[in-house]
């Protein structure tokens, strides 16, 4: 029984009567809980009376003094998030020094840092800083060469942010980085153009490569077929004082030289297509061999082929 009466008493002093003992001492403001990255701003009867920016446990009487006890009815608390924060504003509207309509897409990060400022000098403080940014980007960056435009965005990012800066400051809204994303043409028949002329400098370019190879080309080749034909002319010049010395060391044989000469007079008939008599070796052979020489002619004449003695 006693263990029973234990745990129901410990149900409803942790589950009903401390939370209720929290809310009304939250309620009649003898604490508050700030959370990380917020800020909490009390105003009474149209009066800031105090503002509490560390994360933790407070004791509000400590911080307004009695006024903490009436706050929550009278009264009004902000909660504001400090957290950092962005926005990306897309193509806005720039036109370059050559008259070209530009866009440019610009990012850049805030925060809150003046909480009173930002409650209650400006009604819209990121409509407002929203609003600046634009009114730099364009103010600032209008009428710039088009290649300063293309390649020095991070000049361009410093400058939107000097300009902005100041005027933020003063709203309890602090700027942060600032970034030049894109940079675009805004004209589609711009672009068109451009891009036409790019393919046509391009194929320019290749139809230029291309020749610069084949006149190489050409000029190797007509190098190489002159000195092809230098040599070559080279060689028939010296072609007979080398035959002539070669002919020379062997006429120094005699022997060497009347087979070589026979040789050579062999290949020439066998090439020539020339009819051969051969005729045995004998007393006779001078009158045999005309008469067989001349019936071979006149048989070669009747379309007959010549007769053919072997040895």
């Amino acid at each position: 029984m006693n263990t029973t009466l234990a745990i129901l008493v410990t149900f409803l002093a942790l589950w009903i009567i401390v939370p209720v003992f929290l809310a009304l001492t939250r309620l009649f403001g003898w604490y508050a809980m700030v959370q990380e990255r917020t800020c909490r701003v009390y105003v009474l009867f149209g009066k800031v009376i105090g503002t509490l920016t560390e994360p933790g446990l407070h004791f509000l009487p400590a911080e307004i003094g009695v006024s903490a006890f009436i706050i929550n009815f009278f009264g009004k608390c902000y909660v504001l998030d400090l957290r950092l924060d962005q926005e990306y504003r897309r193509s806005e509207p720039v036109n370059s020094e050559e008259g070209a309509p530009m866009g440019i897409g610009i990012w850049y990060e805030m925060w809150i840092s003046d909480p009173v400022a930002y409650l209650f000098k400006n009604t819209d403080p990121r409509g407002s800083l929203r609003a600046n940014v634009s009114n730099a980007t364009v103010r600032c960056l209008s009428n710039m060469p088009l290649a300063d435009m293309l390649q020095t965005r991070h000049t361009m990012s410093q400058t939107v942010r000097a300009e902005v800066s100041p005027q933020s400051q003063a709203w309890g809204y602090q700027l942060g980085s600032v970034y030049i994303r894109k940079v675009h043409f805004r004209d589609t028949q711009m672009i068109r153009q451009i891009e036409e002329k790019v393919v046509n400098r391009l194929r320019q370019v290749t139809a230029a490569i291309r020749q610069a190879g084949a006149n190489q080309v050409s000029v190797i080749a007509s190098s190489a077929e002159r000195e092809a034909s230098v040599e070559f002319a080279k060689a028939a010049a010296i072609r007979p004082s080398t035959l002539g010395a070669a002919l020379r060391e062997i006429a120094q044989e005699p022997d060497v030289a009347n087979a070589l000469f026979d040789i050579l007079e062999t290949q020439k008939l066998l090439a020539s297509g020339a009819r051969v008599t051969l005729l045995a070796a004998g007393r006779h052979t001078g009158v045999l061999g005309d008469v067989l020489a001349a019936t071979g002619m006149s048989g070669a004449g009747r379309g007959s082929p010549p007769p053919v003695a072997s040895t």
